[in-house]
């Protein structure tokens, strides 16, 4: 019988442990578990468990450019009929309280990382529907220019606090279309989506951006499953979702790669850039949780609430996602 050396010519590298970031086709002997390992790639993403964030809230804002082992997890709302200023940042392996907003809030949108974040809008009892944008450097938080239009429940993303785009949300009776860019001083009203709608899900950077579904209110139907691709200058009506769902979430790096997350429902779909694909669920509902993700095939979502279990959730999920490396054991059968 032919060795593996004879057909690919190399030998099978041993370790006393798997690789950190293996890449498909490579194949290891882990010596400490005496078996033969290998890197195949995921067909379907998943979701797994993460660590619980330390205040459970809803209407918070993410990291949307962030990663799943740095993010962060800003304001919201925890009950007691008010908002939060809360920060939690997100390590790889703990959630630690940072330096609180300036103006505590919900229902708010957000772009960036966990060091360079940028969060807009929202609802500050007893004030209302507010444009207030605050700059997150890694340690503080920083007033700096408003919203052209107060409103809460923006869509928003981008790549970090000098980068970003809030799109759409909500100052009653008025569901908004529009669509502001930050340059790093100040907000640019650019062209509208072409459906008005609150908290739809965005992925993407102020270039190459994607927004679905969202919140109609009083329309009938009362949640979207539209679609929409931005290119910097107007937005592109794409396939519609599988699935209608309001305050929901977004994960990727441009419009061709987004996952939208959760929601009023569990459901996972992947955007490809021509289609939406079905993936696996999360466990919980996270409605008006908040992400992390500058890639499709890795983020997290945060907190939220879950119709299963009555208010808020301090729960974490962390997704893989088809087309990521994956672990596997050879065995003899």
């Amino acid at each position: 019988m032919a060795t593996y050396k004879e057909i690919f010519g190399t030998n099978i590298e041993v370790l006393a442990s798997d690789p950190a970031n293996p890449v498909e086709g490579q194949v290891w002997y882990n010596s400490t578990n005496n078996v033969v390992k290998g890197a195949a790639v995921t067909t379907v993403g998943s979701w797994a468990t993460g660590t619980a964030v330390n205040l459970a809230r809803t209407g918070g804002s993410g990291s949307p450019y962030g990663t799943q082992a740095a993010a962060l997890f800003v304001g919201g709302y925890a009950g007691a009929g008010s908002g939060q200023g809360n920060t939690e940042q997100w390590n790889g392996s703990s959630w630690t309280e940072l330096n609180d907003l300036n103006q505590a809030r919900y229902d708010i949108g957000g772009a960036g990382t966990s060091t360079s974040n940028l969060v807009f809008g929202g609802e500050s009892d007893p004030t209302g529907r507010v444009a207030l944008t605050e700059s997150w450097n890694g340690t503080s938080w920083t007033e700096v220019s408003d919203l052209n239009t107060a409103r809460q429940k923006p869509g928003g993303t981008g790549v970090s606090n000098t980068s970003a785009l809030a799109f759409g949300g909500y100052n009653p009776p008025s569901l908004y279309a529009i669509t502001e860019s930050w340059n790093g001083s100040s907000w640019t009203e650019v062209n509208d989506l072409n459906q008005a709608r609150a908290y739809p899900g965005g992925a993407g950077t102020v270039t190459s951006a994607l927004a679905a579904g969202g919140n109609l209110f009083d329309l009938s139907p009362s949640i979207s499953n539209s679609a929409e691709t931005w290119d910097g200058t107007s937005w592109t009506t794409i396939t519609n979702l599988n699935t209608a769902r309001a305050d929901l979430k977004g994960a990727g790096a441009d419009n061709t790669s987004v996952l939208i997350i959760s929601g009023n429902v569990n459901n996972t779909e992947l955007w490809n850039g021509s289609s939406w694909v079905e993936q696996n669920d999360t466990s919980n509902f996270h409605n008006a949780g908040a992400p992390s993700g500058a890639s499709s095939t890795s983020a997290l979502i945060i907190s939220g609430s879950n119709p299963g279990i009555p208010g808020r959730i301090t729960a974490v999920e962390e997704w893989t996602g088809a087309g990521a490396p994956l672990t596997v054991t050879f065995t003899d059968s």
